[in-house]
């Protein structure tokens, strides 16, 4: 009898223990989580939060998660942020406590109306959206400001969420969230965007079905910041100890502060008062996110700063309440508004978990591209194909520009994904097949103005070329900055960004030794987000059979001194 055997059954039988098959890639030998379909504990060599002694830093996520809101359902936290025109949209994070946050899911894979966004829309789409929970599903509601207020839900936020529903055909109706009452009276609150309506810096609450559907009247206006709080908008919408509260920012993006008003009538009238401010710390803007709560019964309020070039990242700061008024951050110079942390203890949740950071890097050993990275339309299907489980690449096909076009600002196939911290190294591998002259694919960096490497098909063969272009919404031309001939079509591009995002490009014949070319490039941040890196493939006119490349990996690292 084997009784070493049945000593360890007995064991795992009276500790309870579970042991599941966890899937492994085959290329790798990592295991894959199945919701991000990336390997597990793949940890950001160039930005984490988590100090490991109990203690954070800010921002908790430096990377563009713009307009961040949140909740809290049982011990997990979600959040999701605004996505402008980038496809897919609208990020699902998830987080145990509020300071390690993973990427698990994007709520659409095509954003609607599909003619308009099958083309670049830049800073169109989705604007500062809301998450709650009732009922027992996941709701978010978000503004297109050209179309409308549109919703979503679902059941399991890390599945699929139902198809975009617009609840609001309006023009110029940003910022909204709703609100459930215990009587059962449903609201919806939002801002207005003077920009498209005409009408700005006020506060408006409709009626709204019960089921979230649709709205019920025209709304009522219930605060206007034009005399104090010039640019009020991003409302959020709670309720505690019997006030009715709402949460909003003003004063602009870049410049502005917290504003909280209470009243015990969901109509006002609303008192308000300022309750976080920059004050004396380096964080400008400090406004605009979500109030949750531990629960262990602390209350925590996520926002973002504005860092232009890195776009907007999203900080975490302790809140205090005296006299039914919140106080965000640390009321360091005692003028009753808080200001904002740079560290601080971790929130309490019960419990300590392990560090986690959204994906970065990605050896596209997978199925599915992975979460991180997004297209500048709504992705068509000839613009690449995963051929991870098989091979380990992602091809890129060379998609010919739209007609007309004098650069890249309007090309719906570059492939980006956020900055993620203010200093990095980003490198990947490609092997380029051409059919034809003028097919070119390679790395870039995406803003306002934009700068890349790429190898080029031309009369005489490949080239490698660095090419930058200023002011690219209005039209302008790329500079060639330098070319070299080359020989072989499998190379390597790096780019090194520096602090200010400074960009130096880089390539290698054998990923080892690397020349720099062209010249120094700054990012520049692009239409209401930062500035993005990733890889294009394009030509020139069409073809029977256009080309492609293949790309083995795309690495961050922590930028060497």
């Amino acid at each position: 009898m084997n009784y070493k055997f049945f000593t360890c059954l007995l064991v795992s039988m009276c500790l309870n223990i579970v042991i599941i098959a966890q899937p492994i890639n085959q290329l790798t030998n990592q295991p894959i989580n199945q919701l991000t379909n990336q390997p597990i504990n793949s940890i950001s060599k160039t930005w984490v939060a988590d100090n490991g002694d109990g203690t954070y830093k800010n921002p908790i996520l430096h990377a563009d998660y713009s307009d961040p809101d949140a909740i809290r359902v049982g011990k997990d936290f979600y959040m999701t942020a605004s996505s402008f025109n980038q496809v897919p949209g609208l990020p699902i994070l998830h987080s145990f406590d509020l300071v390690n946050w993973r990427l698990i899911n994007t709520v659409f894979t095509k954003q609607p109306p599909f003619d308009r966004f099958d083309k670049v829309v830049h800073g169109g789409g989705v604007w500062a959206p809301s998450i709650r929970f009732h009922k027992g599903e996941f709701y978010i509601y978000y503004p297109d400001p050209d179309e409308g207020i549109w919703m979503v839900k679902s059941k399991n936020p890390a599945g699929e969420w139902s198809e975009p529903l617009l609840v609001k055909k309006a023009k110029g109706w940003i910022d909204p969230c709703p609100f459930w009452d215990e009587n059962g009276n449903a609201y919806l609150v939002n801002g207005l965007a003077g920009s498209r309506a005409g009408i700005k810096s006020v506060l408006i609450i409709n009626k709204m079905s019960s089921d979230g559907t649709k709205l019920l009247d025209n709304g009522v206006i219930v605060f206007d910041g034009h005399a104090n709080h010039p640019t009020v908008e991003g409302p959020k919408l709670y309720k505690r100890n019997d006030y009715y509260y709402i949460l909003a920012p003003a004063g602009g993006v870049a410049t502005g502060w917290q504003l909280a008003l209470r009243s015990k009538n969901i109509y006002g009238l609303y008192e308000e008062k300022i309750v976080l401010e920059q004050g004396k710390t380096n964080i400008n803007g400090p406004h605009q996110g979500a109030w949750v709560d531990t629960q262990k019964g602390e209350s925590w309020f996520l926002h973002f700063q504005d860092k232009d070039v890195y776009g907007r990242v999203v900080h975490l700061q302790p809140v205090s309440w005296e006299n039914d008024w919140p106080l965000i951050g640390i009321d360091n110079d005692r003028n009753g508004v808080g200001e904002p942390v740079e560290s601080f203890k971790k929130p309490n949740v019960g419990k300590t978990y392990q560090i986690e950071t959204p994906p970065e890097s990605d050896e596209f050993n997978t199925d599915k591209i992975g979460l991180q990275w997004q297209w500048a339309a709504n992705p068509q299907p000839n613009f690449a194909f995963p051929a991870g489980s098989s091979y380990g690449f992602l091809r890129l096909f060379n998609v010919p520009i739209p007609e007309g076009a004098n650069n890249l600002w309007n090309v719906p196939n570059l492939l980006t994904q956020k900055f993620p911290a203010p200093e990095f190294t980003a490198t990947t591998k490609c092997t380029f097949t051409a059919r034809t002259e003028n097919e070119e694919v390679g790395m870039i960096i995406m803003g306002l103005d934009y700068g890349y490497i790429s190898i080029k098909k031309s009369e005489t063969g490949f080239v490698i070329r660095q090419a930058t272009c200023e002011n690219a919404e209005a039209g302008n031309v790329e500079i060639e900055n330098a070319k070299v001939s080359v020989a072989n079509s499998t190379l390597y591009f790096r780019v090194n960004v520096s602090n200010n995002a400074n960009c130096i490009f880089s390539y290698s014949a054998d990923g080892i030794q690397y020349y720099e070319i062209g010249k120094l490039f700054l990012a520049k941040k692009g239409k209401w987000i930062g500035a993005k890196i990733g890889l294009f493939a394009i030509r020139q006119g069409k073809t029977y059979e256009t080309g492609y490349a293949d790309f083995d990996w795309f690495r961050f690292e922590k930028l060497a001194p």
